[in-house]
């Protein structure tokens, strides 16, 4: 059943035609269970439609709609469970279609097919005999519908995006969607607010060869250039990797597979039939896709285990001839515009960063969420962005109209006239309620009852000082050091850094500037000191990383130290500490560096120091803590996540990252008690501090400063303004004592909405 189960699933996500996908799926199952039927009914609006058998009378296929909770089916769906029946029509819930020819089946399996707790539709499986099916082809059939989920999810999408350009090459009036007749969004994270309409260019950083679209052309001979070319890389490549593994000593049978990539590489099969497909009219990439997807299909049914294993070598070849024809991560800077939105499977932070805000509208990604380094780096730069969208079909938006809503997360792909006009009422709504927001600029964040909250700006890019400084931001409350280590090939010199950090301390001074040391690992990684981990996460990273590499980690103290001459305004922060001696490690190596430069000539002060409470380790040490630091700051994006068990950048439990759950707003207040109790001022630069309802709680918890995104400083000063501590603190102990993040969330958006502040937590006014 397994190696069926595999084959299946491959042609199924071969294939992108929605009708395609559930002929082989009810084709194949079928043929598998032996059974006399198998047939896929898939909601919509509630109701479920027959929209594939092999069994029945197929001239109902679309046309058989089954109402809400209604038949076998329905009741199938609203268990969301498998319901096995020997005579399904003795079941009180059956309905018979005589229109089907279905008066001769007896036996009834019903498998619902579901997607993040939602009912996509319901695979069933019947049989003449009046017997119950076993319970080995019952948990195949709910193996199979868990796998093709997704599959149909795509496919849905895919079918959305081809009939809407369909419908454009015949109208102007833009047509609902045949599959979301309400024309309802693909959901996935907040990343960054805003809402962005325009044309989506989709970006390949990685892609399954699947995933890879037909794509008409006008240059036949520019094109077969294009795979050649690709080749010629690839052999390079693998011949290059193959030398270097012998000279290390590897034995040369080891090296083997590379010999047998080069003889694929030369196949006339391979070349022959990419070339002729792109003759056909196909890109290169899409001619590609056919011939691997072929290939993979022959080997996949081929009875000998070695053979069939070498399947997998022909993707991954076919995986390293597409990269290389697209230069990945490569921008397409010619085709992006202030209409555009960026679609890919995930960027990075540096990659971002190359971006000017002017030439992108809006971001959707198909992995992150919204504390990924990325939706940070958004909300910095004011882009709009969705993260998480996991049924995002990248390539195939290419050319799309997009609407992306940052507050919800929501995607609409070929939006209505309604939708586009209803966003576009919202966005000059956004534009005035930021211009009225700006006028704050000048003002301090002083509550109605005269407490003053410090508002401090995040930021890791020398390019954003000018307008953290124009944000009215009263300093750096988080530098990011590792943005220049992340945008080179090397790690940079004493001279190098110094002189990036001077302009920063330089820019605010006499303000304070808080520089946090090098803190990779994780999702933050540099192309020239990789780190390999099974859970980078959990692993090497932050001060664990500099500890063990004094000799890198000297030099960026000292580059900070030489950065603050004269100066006085230099904070230091540690990241990612976990234990006292950690502490006690990096002020002695600050220390040590302090006195080196003195000996060196150098006028400068030792700095406060500082660190992030992100492990929750720290939690319970934080009296012990305080009594050897000057400041604390709680770094909330990883607190949550370690809190939560929860990893920040999957998108599949990216809901149960919360900030406002009781756990996580309880740790913070212990945090800012034990500080308080020793003398010693707390801040919050984490994605907690940048959210209006989120500061809230954290106002009310008597926090001493906020530090967040240039784009979400004048939002919380304004929310600021508009409460008095006093509210803010009997609103905290109502939310400690509720249960979870829902019912916190809506006593918090009532308040909101009650002092005229719902522009801050939704699109419009």
């Amino acid at each position: 059943m397994l190696h069926t189960l595999r084959r299946i699933v491959q042609e199924v996500n071969s294939t992108r035609d929605l009708n395609r996908v559930l002929a082989i799926i009810v084709q194949r199952v079928k043929a598998a269970i032996n059974a006399d039927v198998c047939s896929v009914y898939l909601a919509d609006e509630g109701a479920f439609t027959l929209l594939a058998t092999d069994g029945l009378n197929v001239d109902l296929v679309g046309k058989v709609r089954l109402p809400p909770g209604s038949g076998l089916v329905g009741l199938v769906a609203q268990r969301t469970d498998p319901l096995n029946l020997d005579d399904a029509q003795e079941h009180p819930r059956f309905q018979l279609f005589t229109t089907l020819n279905e008066e001769r089946f007896h036996g009834f399996v019903g498998i619902p097919i579901t997607h993040h707790r939602e009912v996509l539709g319901v695979l069933v499986a019947q049989s003449e005999s009046r017997v119950r099916f076993s319970h080995d082809i019952v948990n195949f059939l709910v193996t199979i519908a868990a796998q093709l989920a997704g599959s149909i999810i795509n496919a849905q999408a895919t079918r959305q995006i081809d009939e809407s350009e369909k419908s454009e090459t015949k109208s102007t009036i833009p047509k609902k969607s045949p599959i979301r007749q309400d024309n309802r969004p693909l959901l996935g994270q907040p990343g960054s607010p805003g809402i962005a309409i325009g044309r989506a260019v989709s970006i390949a950083t990685s892609i399954i060869l699947e995933s890879i679209p037909d794509r008409p052309i006008d240059d036949i001979d520019d094109e077969i250039n294009v795979f050649h070319s690709a080749l010629d890389s690839v052999r390079k490549d693998i011949k290059s990797l193959s030398y270097q593994l012998l000279a290390d000593g590897l034995p040369t049978e080891d090296v083997a597979v590379f010999d047998a990539y080069l003889l694929m590489l030369d196949s006339s099969t391979l070349i022959d039939s990419t070339v002729e497909r792109i003759k056909s009219g196909n890109w290169a990439a899409g001619a590609l896709r056919e011939t691997i997807l072929e290939h993979i299909k022959l080997f996949g049914e081929m009875e000998n285990p070695y053979l069939r294993e070498r399947a997998k070598d022909i993707r991954d070849l076919g995986q390293c001839i597409f990269n290389q024809m697209q230069g990945i991560n490569d921008l397409p800077l010619d085709k992006l515009s202030e209409k555009t939105i960026i679609v890919a499977e995930d960027i990075s932070a540096t990659l971002l960063a190359d971006i000017e805000k002017t030439h992108i509208s809006g971001i959707v990604l198909k992995r992150g969420s919204r504390t990924s380094h990325v939706a940070i780096l958004a909300r910095a730069m004011g882009i709009p962005t969705v993260v998480g969208v996991s049924e995002l079909p990248v390539m195939q938006l290419d050319g799309s109209q997009l609407v992306a809503d940052g507050y919800s997360g929501k995607l609409y792909i070929s939006p209505t006239e309604t939708i586009v006009k209803e966003y576009s009422r919202l966005i000059c709504q956004e534009d005035e309620l930021s211009e009225e927001i700006s006028e704050l600029n000048g003002l301090p964040a002083t509550t109605t009852d005269g407490v003053n909250i410090p508002l401090y700006a995040n930021t890791g890019l020398v390019a954003d000082i000018t307008p953290s400084k124009h944000s009215g931001a009263e300093g750096i409350g988080l530098y990011r050091t590792e943005y220049p280590f992340m945008i080179r090939q090397r790690f940079p010199g004493e001279e190098e850094q110094s002189k990036i950090y001077r302009e920063v301390l330089q820019a605010f001074a006499p303000r304070p500037v808080v520089l946090r040391t090098l803190d990779i690992g994780g999702d933050k990684s540099l192309s020239y000191f990789p780190i390999e981990e099974d859970n980078p996460f959990l692993g090497w990273r932050g001060i664990r990383v500099t500890l063990d590499h004094p000799e890198i980690f000297m030099i960026q103290l000292r580059a900070m130290l030489i950065a603050s001459e004269d100066l006085d305004n230099l904070n230091v922060l540690f990241p990612m500490i976990s234990t006292i001696t950690e502490v006690e490690d990096a002020i002695a190596l600050l220390e040590r560096a302090y006195r080196e430069l003195l000996t060196e000539g150098y006028h400068i002060q030792m700095p406060k120091v500082g660190v992030m409470v992100e492990v929750p380790s720290l939690v319970f040490q934080i009296k012990r803590i305080a009594s050897i630091v000057d400041f604390i700051s709680i770094g909330t994006n990883d607190l949550i996540q370690y809190l939560m068990a929860v990893d920040r950048n999957n998108a599949s439990v990216a809901e149960l990252y919360e900030s406002l759950h009781p756990a996580v707003l309880n740790a913070i207040k212990m945090v800012v008690d034990g500080s308080h109790e020793a003398g010693i001022p707390v801040s919050v630069c984490g994605e907690m501090a940048g959210d209006p309802m989120a500061a809230l709680l954290l106002l009310g918890m008597s926090i001493d400063s906020l530090s967040t995104s240039v784009g979400s400083l004048p939002r919380v000063k304004w929310m600021i303004r508009k409460f008095s501590q006093q509210e803010a603190k009997e609103l905290m102990e109502q939310a400690l004592a509720m249960k979870d993040a829902y019912v916190i969330k809506q006593l918090l958006t009532k308040e909101l909405e009650g002092k005229g502040l719902g522009g801050l937590i939704r699109a419009g006014r």
